[in-house]
């Protein structure tokens, strides 16, 4: 398929997506899945996401396995919290992205240099991102200091002085408010649309934009330069790239500190979103980052879709939690048209009694998609209202849900994770 074929595909994959919120929320009655509050809170939890996710793919695609993004993260978010009290929102950018840097070139001293396990040093990175605030705040947020006179504990930091400028689009947000009159007209497809548009243009955060601004940037430096090439060399076969005059080692150590700062940026934000550091306030975000790049496919594309399921289950459940029972008739849909590709797919082949002698897979997947549809339109039809237990988890059940249909068409890099040294082949 040529690259605007796919381009189309997106389009109307984007279009049916519409469509189909639009009609969920028309039988559920819940019109907080596509409002513009809805929309513009899931982007806020998609960005920390997304910047983790975005780490972990620069990491990888050097051909280091990253799961310190949530440590990295934590890095960033205290080191934010303590400049961006004293200096600033942009003293805050630098030391949040610094912070998480660091992280990262610790990561990659003890992988690529020193041989050490990488999912073993990722671990460490995650216990060593907690401890190290801890103690930092104890040290210099305790009773009698100036911090704590501003409005410090050993769990939180003084709130920053200003927080990151906010941006409207000019053509949608100039004069009447006329995207929100759309909007409360609840009409089929045209309110939805007018509630999307509201929600991802309307006093959106300028990390927010910067956010959105590294995905093609990746894209365009990983996969439309030489220098991006190289990096992927590193960790596609880095004995081939060493044979070619690659500097591995370089390479891999610039994508895993990349990564690093990524993974901070996405700390420094959530401190811009709150106005202040507080401890824990990473939440799993960086490993949930991890999980949409994988879900991704290693790819910034597929990885910002990632990031919008989850972000968007985050902020579902905020502004409505009786609105995620509609998830329920949300898959049982999605899974009413797979199985409908399944099966024209089978009958177009004319051949079923080969499909039965190559294996039973087919049909197994029919059969247990077809279960999943009847078991989902079920629950829709008698859970009313999810307990607050379930809500809270929803984002991380989906998460394991996504990554196990998503497992059947991944392809990482072929080197990731694997111990690198010069000279040897593999």
């Amino acid at each position: 398929m040529t690259r605007v074929g796919k381009y189309h595909l997106a389009l109307v994959a984007v279009a049916a997506l519409v469509l189909l919120m639009s009609l969920v929320r028309l039988v559920s009655g819940y019109n907080d899945i596509t409002s513009s509050g809805t929309i513009a809170a899931a982007l806020g939890f998609a960005v920390p996401i997304g910047l983790a996710g975005l780490g972990g793919l620069w990491a990888e695609r050097a051909g280091v396995v990253n799961i310190g993004l949530e440590g990295m993260m934590v890095l960033g978010t205290w080191f934010a919290g303590w400049a961006g009290y004293q200096w600033g929102p942009v003293a805050a950018l630098v030391a949040g992205m610094l912070a998480g840097a660091i992280g990262g070139l610790i990561h990659a001293v003890a992988t690529v240099t020193f041989g050490v396990d990488h999912i073993i040093s990722g671990v460490a990175i995650n216990l060593l991102g907690p401890g190290v605030t801890r103690f930092l705040s104890e040290v210099l947020y305790k009773q009698g200091t100036p911090a704590s006179e501003a409005g410090a504990g050993i769990t939180t930091s003084p709130a920053i002085s200003s927080s990151a400028p906010e941006w409207s689009l000019p053509l949608l947000s100039s004069g009447p408010d006329w995207l929100g009159s759309l909007e409360r007209t609840h009409w089929f497809v045209i309110s939805d649309v007018a509630g999307i548009l509201r929600g991802l243009t309307h006093d959106v955060n300028v990390l927010v934009i910067l956010a959105v601004l590294l995905l093609p940037l990746t894209y365009f430096v990983l996969w439309r330069t030489g220098f991006g090439l190289r990096l992927r060399s590193a960790g596609e076969n880095p004995w081939a790239a060493e044979s070619l005059g690659v500097n591995v080692y370089l390479f891999k150590y610039i994508g895993v500190v990349v990564s690093g700062a990524l993974a901070g940026l996405g700390g420094v934000f959530l401190v811009f979103v709150v106005g202040k550091y507080v401890e824990g306030q990473s939440q799993g975000r960086g490993f949930i980052g991890l999980a949409a790049m994988i879900f991704g496919n290693w790819r910034p594309g597929g990885l910002a879709a990632g990031a919008a399921l989850f972000g968007y289950a985050d902020g579902l459940q905020l502004r409505s939690s009786g609105a995620v029972t509609s998830f329920f008739l949300f898959g049982a849909i999605m899974l009413l048209i797979y199985l409908g590709f399944k099966l024209r797919a089978l009958l177009a082949s004319g051949r079923p009694a080969e499909a039965v002698a190559r294996g039973a897979r087919d049909y197994t997947v029919i059969a247990a998609a077809g279960v999943g549809m009847v078991v989902l339109f079920w629950l829709w039809l008698t859970v009313d209202k999810l307990p607050n237990e379930f809500v809270f988890i929803t984002p991380h059940v989906l998460t394991l849900i996504v990554l196990l249909v998503a497992s059947q068409r991944l392809r990482m890099p072929k080197a990731d994770g694997v111990r690198y040294r010069r000279g040897e082949q593999h």
